[in-house]
């Protein structure tokens, strides 16, 4: 694009922001617009709460435009399946054939406002059950535009709460003081969300969940689970799976400088030990001078080798060696 802004670009610009008004945005470099992006809904009138898929329409102006045809990406797509994109997107390159040569934004933002409105039931599954949405199905469309039956929230929503009291109590009093209080979120994007679990929890489970025959274990899946089988078993082999096969110590304890100070203790207690034991020990050893062994010394009491927590890579809590201050065999 020149400089200087064909005049037939700054009349779309003006007509898209009288009919959008804030719907639109329109980005310009060096005063020069380049770019037009714009939320496109289905047609429901002025009932929002039915417009459950939406999608992000940019609309990159290129050199020469509307001579040359722009470059429109669609971003975000809320509720539409690959399926439904795919058709909007061969659409588009159609009407950017037809329309060569003149403005032809508003005419894709009416192009994709069909088509959501013909597909303004949301596609795909819903995330908690897995199940699709059907004709008779209560589903709700949440703030971030994700799309779960209605049942299956309900669910989601009372297990969250239920998992965030149990960790709750779980900490001591100071703690729960505190904590912040719990929050609805998104199974999806994690987003905060608001919703009232007891109508969610009046609405029937979903259709498909009802109709769908009894599960039956086929010879796929069968040959499917060997298959997995094998797979765990090799990785197993090659140490790719943690936590199996494992008896061993662990590699790293993480510690605190409380247990710090009693390991210091231990230590000390236990060399003080140690060394009274093995002097015990020589002494048991040591000829007397009439050719015999001194055993009137009564022996002290020996303490067994530190066997706490390992407590990372140190001598003295590697398997197989002999703990530091432990007493010395007699001989």
């Amino acid at each position: 694009m020149s400089s200087a802004v064909d005049e037939r670009i700054t009349d779309e610009l003006e007509a898209l922001e009288a009919i959008l008004m804030d719907d639109v945005t329109i980005k310009s470099v060096d005063g020069v617009p380049h770019m037009i992006e714009t939320v496109v809904h289905p047609s429901t009138g002025d009932d929002t709460d039915q417009q459950f898929v939406c999608v992000t329409l940019e609309v990159k102006l290129t050199p020469g435009y509307p001579d040359t045809s722009p470059e429109v990406y669609l971003r975000n797509p809320r509720g539409l399946d690959d399926e439904v994109l795919a058709v909007i997107n061969s659409q588009i390159k159609e009407k950017l054939n037809d329309c060569l040569g003149q403005p032809v934004v508003f005419e894709l933002i009416e192009l994709i406002r069909e088509n959501l409105t013909e597909s303004n039931l949301p596609s795909g599954q819903c995330v908690i059950c897995l199940y699709g949405f059907a004709e008779g199905d209560v589903f709700i469309k949440t703030q971030c535009y994700h799309h779960f039956h209605s049942h299956c929230l309900a669910n989601h929503l009372i297990s969250g709460r239920k998992y965030y009291d149990e960790e709750l109590e779980k900490l001591p009093s100071w703690q729960q003081m505190q904590a912040p209080a719990y929050q609805q979120t998104c199974p999806v994007c994690r987003c905060p969300v608001s919703c009232d679990v007891d109508t969610l929890k009046k609405a029937p489970p979903p259709v498909d969940s009802i109709t769908a025959p009894p599960f039956c274990l086929t010879a796929e899946l069968k040959a499917l689970q060997l298959k997995m089988a094998a797979l765990l078993q090799q990785q197993i082999a090659k140490g790719g799976v943690v936590g199996v096969g494992d008896t061993g110590p662990p590699p790293l304890t993480i510690t605190s400088p409380a247990d710090n100070d009693n390991e210091a203790t231990n230590t000390s207690s236990s060399s003080q030990v140690g060394a009274k034991a093995a002097e015990v020990a020589i002494g048991h050893t040591r000829p007397s001078g009439n050719g015999s062994n001194d055993s009137s010394t009564p022996a002290s009491p020996q303490r067994s080798a530190y066997r706490g927590p390992y407590r990372g890579f140190n001598r003295r809590g590697k398997p197989g060696r002999r703990g530091r201050g432990a007493a010395v065999a007699p001989r």
